[in-house]
């Protein structure tokens, strides 16, 4: 048998959409980009996908999407974010796992478990609805049943194993630390140091007389993957796979985030090792686990620590105790806050269970077989009214079906807060753990509607004994009522938020004239109906969560001047509730970071609108220096107008045809000085000027000429920058374009 090479990315961020919105909301310590999904997908995800190969004179000469050519999985919730955000990328893993399907018969791509639940901890229902939410998805995306399924941190034990092996999943990857004995026909051997072969599957025999096939990755060289910079060279990536290889399959296990992020340009390394291999490089061939699989079923058993997990030395104690184990670099905190955030977290899935038991009988058919196939709807298979007319009993009123379907999205929401990353590191008050909250109390909020009381005083007392490790000792309970309780949405803070959207706009308001704001999990309808100078008022409708049965409110609100935004203030009113209001100083900070995001974003637009043109005038303007002058007369005011004047310089269509060469010269000369001395940050220039070249290059009629005229003042000015937006266009959409040579020429783009 020849030496096989399989790579496997693990590509999974946890559910970060605030729950009532159904957005991501700004996360600060993603900055500079908005959200941590975001910064991740340009910083690697996208990368892999247009990753570049050079040549001995660093000259691109291909983009090799690494997709098509390793085994991956990428979660759920980040492929429904990515759909919208990064369709490009999402495009990109879809058509890679097509060709592996067609060059191997098998794809590369295999499910993950829906939520990153650590499913050992997991009762019967959220073991299955994990497992079943993460194969309806893969199927609507991938238009295939997937054949093997990443584990939350390859967590398993027999009742989890049952349970893929039941919906025909036919291996799934694990650390050589699990296997604990291996054996044929009885004849069992114990694994000593986790010293045994890791280039062939192996099989495991269940109680129900199913089997399943595990393969276990190489730990040494995805060790060294991980944590000892081999990423930093491509040839001495390729070397110790080379010297780890026999025969059978070397399988390497990457998080990929490794790409990138955690090591720039890591995705030319693999890029290097990919190239290596599809040539057949020492006799080394690429292929996927699941055509391994079908050509070499296991010859053994192996026996497996459960609970077990690849990251944890004491089994599955690191999301439910303090075992020890942890990453954050602070070795002298503790971690005795796991175990009541897990009880906590029980308790309310235990609360949302049995409400769900004992009402959803009155709007399905079947209850427990339509919250199995609500992974249909989360995926976009099926729309509401489709889902509906299959599974809900019929003649329901339309208040009746939103009933049944906050039902389901609150079954949702309760497990978007087991996500393992809640319990993975070190501190209570991180991230993971705030968000795992936010989605318990959202749960409990949809219950609380149901029930007519509130759940959340036992569920805070329960967090009294999670202790932060922080100055103050701040408990669970102390942060759900203080950080995490003013994350939840009322209808006067839904509406101040749309307010401030709206107040963008400048048409508004208009009496009579009704406005939509839509998030993913709630829009709202708002009119107009009394205007009097700043004070206008009117009617709204919130709708939640595709339902067509809204919330009927009126409101009052004054458009305040110019900076004095924090004063804002709404006041609605529900038919039979008192009066809400809402500051927008009472907006948690996430959330008035988003209205910032949106606000800052039209005053670039507008900003442009406005200097851009005066750009292309001041060009021409612009005159050359005599002897001894070292600025322009009124220095400060061209000082002042550079931004828009690097804009202008590099759109201009006039520059060489009104510009005298000399004045050119000069013009250049004082904005690269001036680049410099100001330390500019070109990034809103570059992504118009990208925008603009694609633009330009997708008309019927090309301008090649003017293309390139842009492209080269742009490099004339920042000669350093990665125009990736502009090189994966033409890679993509002009690559045998004879015309587009000069242009990829400006990329560094050797075209074949």
């Amino acid at each position: 048998m020849s030496p096989y090479l399989c790579i496997h990315g693990h590509f999974y961020q946890p559910p970060r959409e605030d729950p009532w919105l159904g957005e991501i909301m700004p996360e600060g310590s993603a900055a500079p980009m908005l959200n941590w999904n975001e910064r991740i997908t340009r910083e690697s995800y996208t990368p892999l996908a247009f990753a570049k190969r050079l040549d001995g004179k660093g000259n691109i000469i291909e983009l090799i999407n690494c997709y098509e050519w390793i085994n991956f999985n990428v979660g759920p919730t980040l492929m429904r974010w990515m759909e919208t955000a990064f369709p490009d990328t999402y495009k990109r893993i879809i058509e890679a796992d097509k060709a592996s399907v067609h060059r191997f018969g098998h794809g590369n791509a295999i499910a993950q478990s829906y939520h990153h639940t650590i499913l050992p901890l997991a009762n019967k229902r959220d073991k299955e609805l994990e497992i079943q939410w993460a194969i309806q998805d893969f199927t609507k995306r991938f238009e295939r049943k997937p054949e093997g399924m990443w584990l939350a941190e390859c967590a398993i034990d027999t009742a989890t194993l049952e349970t893929l092996a039941r919906h025909n999943i036919k291996f799934t990857i694990l650390s050589p630390h699990q296997a604990q004995a291996i054996g044929n026909n009885g004849d069992w051997e114990t694994i000593k140091d986790s010293a045994f072969d890791t280039s062939m599957p192996y099989q495991v025999a269940l109680p129900s007389g199913r089997t399943i096939a595990v393969f276990f990755y190489d730990a040494e060289i995805s060790q060294a993957v991980a944590f000892e910079r081999l990423l930093s060279d491509g040839d001495k990536f390729w070397n110790k796979i080379k010297s780890s290889s026999s025969n059978g399959v070397l399988t390497i296990s990457t998080d990929g985030e490794t790409y990138g992020h955690h090591f720039k340009f890591g995705e030319m390394a693999l890029a290097h090792v990919i190239d290596n291999a599809r040539g057949s490089r020492d006799g080394i061939e690429l292929i996927n686990l699941a055509a391994f699989l079908a050509s070499n079923p296991p010859q053994q058993q192996v026996r497996l620590y459960e609970p077990s997990a690849w990251s944890c030395a004491h089994g599955i104690e690191r999301w439910r105790s303090n075992c020890g184990c942890t990453d954050g670099g602070h070795p002298d905190w503790q971690q005795e806050w796991r175990k009541p955030l897990r009880d906590a977290m029980n308790f309310m899935k235990e609360c949302v269970d049995n409400f769900f038991d004992l009402k959803a009988h009155e709007y399905y058919n079947s209850p427990e077989e339509a919250l199995q196939a609500y992974g249909t709807v989360l995926s976009g298979q099926k729309n509401r009214d489709e889902f509906m007319s299959e599974y809900t009993l019929k003649g329901l009123t339309e208040q009746q079906k939103h009933e049944a379907t906050l039902l389901l999205f609150m079954q949702e929401q309760a497990l978007s807060g087991f996500a393992s990353c809640a319990w993975f590191f070190d501190e209570l008050t991180r991230i993971e753990p705030k968000n795992a909250l936010s989605y318990a109390l959202h749960a409990l909020n949809i219950l609380e509607e149901f029930e007519g009381h509130t759940r959340l005083d036992d569920f805070a007392e329960i967090l009294t004994d999670a202790v932060s490790n922080k100055k103050g000792h701040e408990t669970g309970k102390e942060l759900l009522y203080e950080r995490i309780l003013p994350r939840k949405e009322s209808e006067s803070s839904i509406l101040l938020q749309a307010l401030l959207l709206l107040c963008n706009d400048k048409e508004f308001p208009q009496k009579g004239k009704t406005y939509i704001v839509t998030w993913s999990n709630v829009n709202i309808k708002v009119t107009p109906d009394n205007i009097e100078g700043n004070q206008f008022s009117g009617n709204a409708v919130i709708f939640w969560k595709d339902s067509t049965v809204g919330t009927n409110l009126t409101w009052q609100y004054a458009k305040l001047p110019p900076g004095f935004i924090n004063s804002s203030t709404v006041t609605a009113t529900v038919e039979g509730k008192a009066p809400q209001s809402c500051m927008y100083t009472a907006l948690p900070r996430n959330k008035r970071q988003s209205i910032t995001a949106h606000f800052m974003q039209h005053i670039v637009e507008d900003l442009a609108a406005t200097y851009s043109p005066l750009g292309l005038d001041a060009t021409v303007l612009f005159e050359t220096w005599t002897e001894g002058q070292h600025d322009q007369p009124a220095g400060e005011l061209w000082d002042s107008m550079c931004p828009a004047l690097i804009e202008g310089y590099i759109f201009s269509e006039h520059c060489e045809v009104q510009l005298k060469k000399e004045q050119i010269t000069f013009l250049r000369k004082y904005l690269k000085g001036w680049i410099k001395r100001r330390r500019f940050d070109p990034t809103i220039t570059l992504r118009k000027v990208e925008t603009k070249l694609i633009e330009i290059l997708s008309d019927e009629n090309p301008a090649y000429v003017k293309a390139t005229g842009i492209l080269e003042r742009t490099k004339e000015l920042f000669p350093a920058v990665h125009t990736d937006a502009l090189l994966y266009f033409i890679w993509l959409e002009k690559q045998h374009d004879p015309h587009i040579r000069d242009i990829a020429a400006l990329v560094n783009l050797v075209l074949p």
